[in-house]
């Protein structure tokens, strides 16, 4: 099977074509402030030399959204709807959002009766009327993008769902986003997710016809798939519907594409971009997720997000001074204008780097005027910070292999304190896009079930990730589980357990 996977980072477009677990051809190509006109040229120069014929998907993995969010552009009034009245109301919807963000992003907020209890009884009957005149109120407003969140939902998503058919048949075409198949438990968590996947359905509509159009536009006739937090691909219309799935799918792309070349597992990764380092845990060939909370463009979530540590550290991080301060900020996709080795006037870690003798990129005789003293003062600066978050990623005392991938991969040292063996890759410049060339599609599932065994709980659970993986893409007779989590409720009435279960498999 020939696939295409690329990835669209701060700096680099990577793409790769994949036959079978084959690499055929790799190429990078500088990222554009128009990200579609960098996978087009991502595009051209894979299918240089007739390599297009039989490819039967593209995976792309993009920052499209996670850059809306942070740079407040793009992004669409939201009208929110909290069903929990008479509880949960001391703090409304958008309360903990960053002012700047919250002028942009805030519509009408609705509070509606109804509910339930954290053991599944109804807090008060679904309040219809006051949901009809709410509908009424958002369709008036011309508000076109609606985020729904019932207290207790993941327990029963009842509400939301009578809540969304009356706003539906209200606002035909309303875009709606329902906590319950975004989050966990945790209200306000939950909602903010909510809310931001509601203020990115427009864009990340226009981003999957853009990414369409482009693909059409080199002549491929292939299905789209968008990468996910969690190392998996998406449906183009899946992600149509969940742009928030795709927020972290650039480091999991690279975690992916690190356990694939290494034949690794279990390892830590270490990903050198241009702009930032992230740093994760890879658990049976996926990342480890985080069980915290996650911030995102100052907005506080609760969904599935890998467990990262991002470093302002990478090729384009500019080096000014002597003694050298270091960052944070980048050149990023200028670096082929502005670094030393390409005749540019600045500094970065990547002219370090050469005149080091650690690469050879560019013109190294521009860069020979860097002085040992910076050389070994940035050196030392880069291995203390990456010790640094090695340990804080561990979770025990052990050594342990960190596989290194990224196009400045060559900055990190041959020994690092509480590593057994670091590990270089072929293709590591390129493991993002080959992380999503490889990519299966998942299913994934996090809700409280009441009066039933352990066995039958997890059956049900089980049933339901699946369904959702086949939504999302996924051929159901390939699907396996990966993951299973199970937490009796000991206050809870009756027998109630929390089931989390993850599944994945190869596209349909």
């Amino acid at each position: 099977m020939k696939r295409i996977g690329i990835d669209v980072g701060g700096t680099n477009t990577d793409a790769v074509l994949l036959e079978d677990s084959r690499v055929v051809r790799a190429v990078k190509r500088p990222t554009t402030a128009d990200v579609t006109e960098g996978v087009r040229n991502a595009l051209h120069g894979i299918l240089e030399g007739g390599h297009g014929e039989g490819v039967e998907a593209v995976m792309i993995g993009t920052t499209h959204f996670t850059n809306a969010v942070v740079q407040r552009v793009g992004l669409e009034r939201v009208a929110a709807i909290r069903i929990c009245l008479p509880a949960a109301a001391a703090l409304e919807p958008f309360i903990d959002w960053p002012a700047d963000l919250r002028r942009i992003v805030e519509g009408p907020v609705f509070l509606i009766g109804g509910g339930h209890e954290y053991d599944g009884r109804p807090i008060v009957p679904f309040d219809g009327e006051a949901m009809r005149r709410a509908a009424e109120s958002i369709k008036a407003s011309g508000v076109r993008s609606v985020a729904i969140t019932s207290v207790f939902s993941p327990l029963t998503d009842e509400a939301e769902c009578e809540a969304s058919a009356i706003l539906a048949e209200a606002c035909p075409g309303v875009a709606i986003s329902l906590s319950s198949t975004l989050g966990r438990i945790g209200l306000l968590e939950r909602e903010n997710a909510t809310l931001l996947n509601a203020c990115l359905r427009p864009l990340a509509t226009k981003a999957v016809k853009a990414f369409e159009q482009a693909i059409a536009d080199v002549g491929i006739a292939a299905e789209l798939y968008l990468t996910q937090n969690d190392g998996t691909v998406m449906r183009a219309e899946f992600a149509e519907r969940f742009p928030v799935f795709s927020f972290a799918s650039g480091p999991t792309n690279s975690m992916r594409g690190a356990a694939f070349l290494s034949r690794l597992s279990d390892a830590l990764v270490i990903d050198v971009g241009g702009t930032t380092t992230d740093i994760g845990l890879l658990r049976n060939g996926f990342p480890r997720e985080a069980n915290s909370t996650v911030e995102v463009g100052g907005v506080r979530t609760m969904f599935r997000m890998p467990d990262l540590v991002s470093l302002a550290l990478g090729g384009g991080t500019r080096v000014v001074g002597n003694p050298p301060k270091i960052g944070p900020t980048s050149v990023g996709y200028e670096i082929t204008k502005k670094a030393l080795v390409f005749g540019g006037g600045e500094t970065t870690l990547t002219d370090v780097g050469v005149a080091s003798g650690l690469a050879e990129i560019g013109d190294a005789s521009k860069a020979a005027g860097i002085v040992p003293d910076i050389r070994a003062a940035v050196r030392q600066w880069i291995r203390d910070e990456i010790e640094t978050t090695v340990d804080r990623m561990k979770t025990d005392a052990r050594d342990v292999p960190v596989v290194v991938v990224g196009g400045g991969a060559f900055l990190v040292p041959e020994k690092i304190a509480g590593v057994s063996d670091v590990v270089r890759v072929p293709h590591h410049d390129v493991a993002n896009a080959i992380g999503a060339a490889i990519a299966q599609v998942s299913g994934e599932i996090d809700r409280i079930y009441r009066d039933l065994s352990r066995d039958e709980a997890i059956a049900a659970a089980r049933i339901a990730a699946e369904d959702n993986a086949v939504a999302a893409g996924a051929a159901r007779d390939s699907l396996e589980l990966v993951e299973v989590e199970d937490l009796p409720l000991a206050y809870m009435p009756g027998n109630s357990l929390r089931v989390r279960i993850r599944v994945v498999g190869d596209i349909a």
